[in-house]
């Protein structure tokens, strides 16, 4: 589904990403770790569309989108819920999920279709469609982030700290919604998350960036068990507290 070769990218005179090679299959989700300031979120950009400075290849379905616009991406398959969600808080809710069908409104005439199974979704934005998004809970804003990046059909979801800044007991609901929307339309989760266990634990596969490089990947469970990730990012008793 998508094949990133040799990927290097730039900000200004700061090399961001060095040299990365990742994939990401058909219904697969694919977890990056690391710590501030690796390179995360500069690889979603470049993935998007969103910084132009930067060599080696991005291939999605085999077509090779590197020097594509942000906006062809989004048309092709792929959509970003970026870090901070980013919502049009002036906007109301039903307004912020039809933006984000903006890619497609000249190929087809189905955004009712789609705006049901995002109510089906998140059950919460229905009932709050006419409200100004601003007004909206931390979790429900990263919920309508969501949605509107839905509403333009993508096949790979890149998915930018969606935790960040939620209750606990938020994230897990949305993460579970996740989950469903994977098992039901088959759609791949590429997930930036500074919460290495939880991103681990809903994943597939997993990579660690350190400093624009990759240093570790494999499946999450061996990673999950892996000692090094363990004491960086999990905590040195985690084996201890998963046993019990």
């Amino acid at each position: 589904m998508l094949r990133i070769k040799n990927l290097v990218v730039r900000h200004n005179e700061i090399t961001a990403i060095k040299g990365v090679s990742l994939h990401l299959k058909k219904g697969e989700i694919v977890t990056l770790i690391g710590s501030n300031g690796a390179g995360k979120t500069s690889l979603l950009e470049a993935i998007a569309g969103l910084n132009s400075n930067k060599d080696g290849e991005i291939l999605f379905e085999n077509e090779n989108i590197t020097s594509y616009t942000s906006y062809k991406i989004v048309s092709l398959g792929i959509s970003l819920v970026p870090e901070g969600r980013q919502i049009f808080s002036s906007m109301t809710v039903y307004d912020n999920i039809l933006l984000g069908s903006y890619s497609r409104l000249k190929k087809e005439k189905r955004d009712a279709i789609q705006i049901d199974f995002i109510f089906n979704l998140f059950p919460v934005l229905k009932e709050r469609i006419r409200q100004i998004a601003g007004t909206l809970s931390g979790g429900e804003q990263q919920m309508l982030a969501i949605a509107r990046a839905l509403m333009a059909k993508p096949k790979i979801l890149l998915l930018d700290e969606p935790s960040t800044g939620l209750a606990p007991i938020v994230v897990k609901e949305i993460f579970k919604t996740l989950n469903v929307l994977r098992k039901e339309s088959n759609i791949s989760i590429l997930l930036v998350e500074q919460n290495a266990k939880l991103a681990l634990e809903f994943s597939d596969r997993g990579y660690l960036l350190e400093t624009g490089f990759i240093v570790a990947e494999g499946e999450s469970k061996d990673l999950l068990m892996d000692n090094n990730i363990i004491r960086a990012y999990l905590g040195k008793n985690y084996n201890e507290v998963t046993d019990r």
